[in-house]
């Protein structure tokens, strides 16, 4: 068979892989599939009708986010969550953002800058429709949210550290819907991006360090009282409680 007529049914494939995958990791991301779930082949396919070499294919690219866990022999489960790792992941994420927003800072240039600007302006539409919205908004505010959080460190120098800072952000994901959910304790996360955008600007690069550090500590403080609380905490659906 001609390569050109094969090239249909490759992009045909990595359409239904991409299709599974975009579908899964949103139902593990807002709890539909709860954290260590059985991801059964037979259940997928009748849920959302997907073939097993699709569906392989798609869980094998969660396990590589750690969204899902692979044992030999015991197939496939969405991964579990707790207040341990959380609090791993935020030491870590603190060591590497703070890290790529100081040297962001010092060498942003005024592109970077209007970037930056944008971004929190699409941030804060977004931010303002939250309270009545939650629900629908979920999803984009998690994207503006993750956008801003990139504009901050886009100037850092090291690909490296930016790097590291996009595995650590995707892998807070889940966290932070959780916290969406959770209005447990009462925080302001408009005021705390507008804190460190102003700093930002200013160019202090002590202060808006010491504010995004705190910005994102808040959302493991939401986070302890959550898991106190519930004894298997699941995935979130509204709210405006987020890092």
């Amino acid at each position: 068979m001609a390569e050109t007529e094969l090239a249909p049914k490759v992009v045909a494939a990595r359409s239904l892989v991409e299709a599974a995958y975009s579908t899964l990791r949103r139902e593990i991301l807002d709890g539909t599939l709860e954290p260590g779930s059985k991801l059964r082949f037979e259940m997928l396919r009748q849920r959302y009708g997907f073939g097993a070499s699709t569906l392989r294919e798609a869980l094998t690219r969660l396990v590589g986010e750690s969204l899902v866990t692979s044992e030999e022999q015991r197939g496939f489960r969405v991964a579990e969550i707790s207040l341990e790792d959380v609090a791993d992941l935020t030491q870590v994420r603190k060591l590497i953002e703070v890290e790529a927003l100081r040297q962001s800072i010092l060498a942003g240039d005024d592109a970077w800058e209007a970037n930056l600007v944008a971004a929190f302006h699409r941030l804060s539409k977004v931010e303002a429709r939250l309270p009545t919205n939650r629900l629908a908004e979920q999803d984009a505010f998690e994207d503006a949210n993750r956008a801003f959080h990139m504009a901050l460190i886009e100037a850092c120098p090291s690909r490296w550290l930016k790097q590291m800072h996009g595995v650590l952000f995707q892998q807070s994901e889940r966290y932070r819907r959780i916290c969406l959910c959770n209005r447990v304790i009462e925080r302001d996360v408009h005021a705390e991006h507008a804190a460190v955008m102003e700093a930002v600007l200013a160019r202090d690069v002590e202060r808006a360090c010491v504010l995004e550090r705190e910005h994102i500590q808040r959302t493991l403080d939401v986070l302890k009282v959550v898991f106190a609380g519930q004894d298997a905490p699941g995935g979130g659906r509204g709210a405006e409680q987020d890092a």
